[in-house]
This record gives C-alpha cells, sequence and structure tokens, in this order.
C-alpha cells in the first residue's frame, strides 16, 4: 500500500496519522460521524436533526473524517458544481476505506432524489454504503442498522411524503440563532428549479408545534431564529384560512426571549399586506428581507415562470419600505437564462439601479435534468454569460458600498455572534443584517450591543461601542 493518500478536504495525508486517528477515536469508546454539507440552510437543518438522532444512537461527532466510521455527504442539485464536488470527494473517501473496512459511507439529500443520480451513484460508487433522500431522514439510525446487519449497499428514497414527523432531536451548530423549518417543499413550478422534485409538495407544520420548538430553543438561550421554508411565506395554505404566514410571524413574536426573527426565502407573490403589517408591527421581526427578483426582464420573468412582473416587485419593494423605515432587500439574480437578450440583461441592470439592493447573490444560469428550461431554446453562450455577471456583480459591489456608506455616523444594534478576524475584536449582525466589527471591550458571545458606525466597507462595517444593552 502506498505511504500517503488523497482524501476530501483533507489533501494528502500520511498513512501513518490515519492509523494515528483510529486509534484515537477506538480509544474514545464511541462511533464518530463526520457530516459534510452542501446547500442551502434546509441542509444546514437536515445536517443539525441527523447529528441530534446519530448522538441518541451513540455516535459523536468528529471534525476530522479520518476519526470517523460513518462519513455522510448531505447534498445539493440546485447547482452543478455541487454535485461534481460530492462525485470527486466520495470517490477519493474509497481509499481510506482500505484502511478502516468498517467505515459508513453515505449519500443523502437533494441529489439522490432525482433518478438518474441516483442510479449514477448506484452504478458508479460501489463503496458507497448507504443512499437515502430528504423524505426519511428519520429513518437514518435504522437504515445504518441494515448497513451495519447485512454488509450490502442500502437504498431507500421516499418520492413523496404527506406527514410530518415532528419532535426530532437536533445537534444545533449554533444556540444563539437556530434554523426552524416551518414548512415543506414547494407547489411552484419555476421552470428553472429542481427544488419541487426533490423536496416534494408544500407541507405546513402546525404553528403550535412551531412555537413549542421555539419556546424550547430560547429557554436554552437561542436569541434568533431564521424561519425556513423553499416558498416560506406560502406558510399555512394547506391548513385553513386563519393559519397564514403573518399570523405565525405574530406568534413568534410573543415568545418570550426572543430577540430577533428573520425568515428565508419568500416569493413575491405572497407577500400580502397583511404579512408587510406583521413585518412593521412585530417587535421581533428584523428589518431585513431576502426577496429573489431572479430578473428585471418581464420577457424572462415569463420564460422563469416567477408569475409576477418587474413592477409588481418595484411595487412591492416600495411598499415595504414604505412601511418599514430602513429595511434593508438583498435578492437573487439568475444571469444568462435562455433566450436572455442584451436588451433582457440590460433590464436586470437598471432594476438593480431603481431598487438599490443591499446585497444580492448572484448566478449563472444552470440547466437542471428534469425541469422545463432544459427545453427552452437559444441558450446563452458562456462567455456572454461571464460578461454579463461581472457587469452585475461590478455594478451590486458599487451600490452595497454607497448604502453602508450612509449608515456611517448611525448607532446599529449588533448581536454579537463571533470573534472578529482581527485579535482584539468581535463580530455580529445589525437587524438589517449588516457584519459589523468592532474592539473588544468585554463583551460577550450573545451580547446584544450598541454601535456607531465609523467605518464602511463593500460588504461589512466597524465601529464603536457606545454601550452594552443586555
Amino acid at each position: 500500500m502506498p505511504d500517503t493518500v488523497e482524501l476530501p478536504l483533507l489533501g494528502v495525508v500520511s498513512v501513518e496519522d490515519i492509523l494515528n486517528a483510529r486509534a484515537h477515536q477506538a480509544a474514545c469508546g464511541k462511533k464518530g460521524v463526520f457530516i459534510q454539507t452542501l446547500g442551502c440552510q434546509m441542509n444546514e437543518h437536515d445536517t443539525e436533526i441527523m447529528l441530534g438522532l446519530l448522538i441518541q444512537a451513540g455516535y459523536h461527532p468528529v471534525d476530522n473524517m479520518l476519526a470517523a466510521d460513518l462519513i455522510l455527504f448531505n447534498t445539493c442539485c440546485v447547482r452543478e458544481n455541487p454535485e461534481r464536488k460530492v462525485y470527486g470527494q466520495v470517490r477519493m473517501l474509497q481509499a481510506l476505506k482500505e484502511y478502516n473496512p468498517k467505515l459508513i459511507i453515505g449519500i443523502c439529500g437533494c441529489m439522490t432524489q432525482q433518478p438518474v443520480q441516483r442510479k449514477q451513484m448506484i452504478n458508479k460508487l460501489k463503496h458507497v454504503d448507504l443512499i437515502f433522500g430528504t423524505h426519511n431522514i428519520h429513518r437514518l439510525p435504522e437504515l445504518l442498522h441494515q448497513v451495519e446487519t447485512s454488509g450490502q449497499q442500502v437504498v431507500e428514497v421516499w418520492d413523496e411524503v404527506d406527514d410530518i414527523v415532528e419532535n426530532l432531536p437536533a445537534q444545533r451548530a449554533d444556540w444563539l440563532k437556530a434554523y426552524v423549518t416551518i414548512m415543506y417543499g414547494c407547489n411552484e413550478r419555476c421552470t428553472y428549479c429542481i427544488v419541487p422534485f426533490v423536496r416534494g409538495h408544500e407541507r405546513s407544520r402546525q404553528p403550535q408545534a412551531i412555537i413549542d420548538e421555539i419556546r424550547s430553543l430560547t429557554a436554552n438561550g437561542c436569541k434568533e431564529v431564521m424561519l425556513l421554508g423553499q416558498n416560506v411565506n406560502a406558510y399555512g395554505h394547506d391548513l385553513g384560512s386563519q393559519t397564514t404566514f403573518a399570523n405565525l410571524l405574530r406568534q413568534v413574536n410573543e415568545v418570550p426571549g426572543i430577540a430577533r426573527i428573520r425568515y428565508t426565502s419568500p416569493h413575491p407573490r405572497y407577500f400580502t399586506a397583511d404579512v408587510i403589517d406583521a413585518m412593521a408591527e412585530a417587535e421581533a421581526v428584523c428589518e431585513h428581507v431576502h426577496l429573489p427578483v431572479q430578473a428585471g426582464s418581464d420577457i424572462v420573468l415569463r420564460r422563469m415562470g416567477r408569475r409576477y412582473t418587474r413592477a409588481h416587485y418595484i411595487d412591492l419593494v416600495a411598499r415595504m419600505r414604505q412601511a418599514i423605515p430602513n429595511l434593508a432587500v438583498t435578492t437573487d439574480f439568475i444571469v444568462g437564462f435562455p433566450g436572455e437578450t442584451d436588451a433582457d440583461f440590460e433590464q436586470t441592470l437598471s432594476l438593480v439601479r431603481e431598487v438599490e439592493f443591499d446585497n444580492s447573490f448572484m448566478f449563472i444560469y444552470s440547466p437542471r435534468e428534469g425541469t422545463a428550461a432544459t427545453r427552452l431554446p437559444n441558450p446563452v453562450p458562456d462567455d456572454v454569460k461571464t460578461e454579463r455577471i461581472h457587469r452585475l456583480i461590478e455594478l451590486q459591489k458599487q451600490i452595497s458600498l454607497r448604502r453602508n456608506q450612509a449608515l456611517i455616523g448611525s448607532v446599529e444594534e449588533v448581536l454579537v455572534d463571533s470573534l472578529g478576524k482581527t485579535p482584539g475584536t468581535l463580530a455580529g449582525r445589525t437587524r438589517s443584517n449588516k457584519l459589523v466589527v468592532f474592539k473588544d471591550e468585554g463583551q460577550k458571545i450573545g451580547d446584544l450591543v450598541s454601535v456607531r458606525i465609523s467605518t464602511a466597507f463593500t460588504w461589512s462595517l466597524s465601529g464603536d461601542t457606545i454601550e452594552k444593552q443586555h
């Protein structure tokens, strides 16, 4: 056998390091689990639940896959690059299995929900022991038992579910700021999006289950929750007329100890006046909305199946800013969608100038097998896509810097959540979700402090604390 092995995330490691890590892990008396998570906040929260289930089953998390008895890849399929990364990294693990034959390797998440991808995994990744999907993560301990007792590859992927399994344990990555899923799936049919095919139809949790979870979180020190859903402001459509997203925001706002409420990702079509009123009235709801627009051209929006117009979006943002002073607005863009002309792209640039987003997540269109957009004519050449996204990024950087500079001299409430990169500093987020760095003067992680902004950068702010609130 070779003296060294190349492994994902670690690069080239020596066989001695592998054997030492295995010996150390064996001495601790518990099985180690390492989960590599790709994708969105929903995937991150799924990982928290899987870790909770595995800890109950006798595992403990490790931060080095050399020490793992179980390695899971929680996958994303929204864009092509994460898929390539999964295949490359999982193939490399075959070498690790030669030194640890009892190692269990599993793949889960959105990629496994796609029949073509699942078949490819089964055929090309023979050393993978377990393949399961997004709908049955609660069965992970049982599936692992099947792997261990059968010695065979186990594949279990459910195409669709109706019921929601409540009260699953979660090993929170962060108890100060926590994810809370309020609904699963999506009923929209955006032509570029694979999510409805891998996450299923919309299913809302009962409001009391959500409130109970948040009460438990705040009792353990959580101050900020992020309400999650693929189409989060469509919450409650399947539960009756009185169960709405607006009412849920008001109920969460009443939970003792909750300081901040965020949510993602909403759809412009479901932003009713009542939702805007709830955001304005509920003290804990933060002055920030991430509102995906995707394109500034009505022609492209129709091709995307977004079912709103440029004018509707602009009017919505204007009404929100009127109701909620100092609202920060961020968004998503897809550049180079099939058939996007130079004139269409100029409409996107003009939308950015008109709305003045605080920040944008910008992506080059990536065709997803099984979506309607793959059948659209007139694909945009790669070099044109690249040139366009560079122009969009540069425009957004100018606007982001200008909007941050407008905050110089203002006093912002900051939730301290980490050490700053520079020694002697702390960092945190404003209610509008802007990163602020300031001098460490004895504040603690979890404190809410007032910071007077003195310097603005493109993606962050810095300043000086003027008082410690609590």
